[in-house]
């Protein structure tokens, strides 16, 4: 099948998960990812978009996710709005399927960042126009494109030889969508954490169904060593929130601090061109005010990941956000233009 065709059938659709996508339609989105990426470099890009207009809905705050939909909307000629946290009566005066109902006779398409995935799905069941899920508490699909594509740029090795580990608290959105995308591409996909902080048994259960179909082997330890043994990329994210009550950070930090990516953590890996990912923000430093008041409270100078880690030439974050821009907009184009 032509890759113009794989397109051609996102057309109108949403994406609400990452295990929505076939194989051969997330590997599409990458391919005009890179073409719209070298278009935007060399100002060769075509406005596909002109007269769309997208609502982005905010439930939580945002730099990235938010600056690649509003970026790569109006590259491609789109209007945007952006309602932030607050702004909008959804599921305080009105149901998220009567916002859904007078969205859709509004938009062409609707972002939602927020926090149930039941919500997102709710306005794409009653929009009737292709929503996507800029991040809910069970999955996050647009940043699961953006990783691929920065692990493709990374390696000449196709995703059926690449392994892939990430380690610390595993039961999030990120993790979850790193698991099931690494099975469904056939990746060598490990998963380092503590076992109450290891993905579900239902997520598992989902990974295990596409490794069996792509030959993805699985790993799911509790030792961090034996998760980054030869891999190709180390990946974590952040262990607390800003949003849970502060006395429940010293007993996650001291399960986790195992599992943060230090220059040992790193080393054991055996690897000298291993690779870091992080989706991004990232507690490596005292530099802002929750990394300080962790200092404070704590005695620790970053969680996560290390500052020695994360400013090293193997770190390749940013290379990894601006990649959210190329392929969010590959998926509005995809879905509201088709190709």
């Amino acid at each position: 099948m032509k890759n113009s065709d794989v397109l051609a059938a996102l057309k109108g659709r949403s994406l609400l998960r990452d295990v929505d996508l076939k194989r051969e339609e997330f590997i599409g989105l990458l391919d005009l990812s890179e073409q719209l990426r070298s278009e935007k470099r060399s100002a060769t890009e075509k406005k596909m978009l002109k007269g769309k207009n997208i609502a982005l809905i905010f439930e939580k705050s945002s730099t990235r996710t938010r600056s690649a939909f509003e970026v790569a909307s109006r590259d491609q000629g789109a209007h945007v709005t952006y309602m932030g946290p607050g702004e909008t009566q959804l599921g305080h005066k009105e149901t998220v399927k009567d916002t859904a109902r007078v969205l859709g006779r509004m938009y062409d398409g609707i972002e939602f960042r927020g926090f149930a995935h039941h919500d997102v799905e709710l306005l794409a069941e009653f929009s009737e126009v292709p929503v996507w899920n800029g991040l809910t508490d069970l999955w996050h699909p647009t940043q699961l494109l953006a990783d691929m594509l920065t692990i493709r740029d990374q390696t000449v090795k196709p995703f059926e030889q690449v392994a892939l580990t990430y380690v610390g608290d595993a039961r999030n959105n990120t993790a979850n969508s790193l698991l099931c995308v690494g099975a469904m591409l056939g990746m060598d996909v490990r998963i380092g954490a503590p076992a109450a902080l290891q993905p579900t048994d239902e997520v598992q259960i989902i990974a295990k169904r596409l490794a069996a179909h792509s030959d993805a082997r699985i790993l799911i330890t509790e030792d961090a060593e034996e998760a980054v043994l030869n891999t190709d990329f180390i990946y974590t994210d952040v262990w607390v929130s800003m949003g849970e009550p502060t006395d429940s950070w010293a007993e996650r930090i001291t399960l986790l601090l195992p599992y943060q990516v230090n220059e040992d953590l790193v080393a054991a890996s055996k690897n000298p061109d291993v690779r870091f990912l992080h989706c991004l923000p990232a507690l490596h430093n005292t530099d802002t005010d929750v990394g300080a008041e962790l200092n404070t409270k704590f005695g620790v100078s970053a969680l996560e990941v290390t500052d020695d880690v994360f400013e090293s030439k193997r770190s390749i974050v940013f290379d990894q956000a601006e990649n959210r821009l190329h392929t969010i907009k590959s998926i509005l184009v995809a879905t509201l233009a088709g190709v």
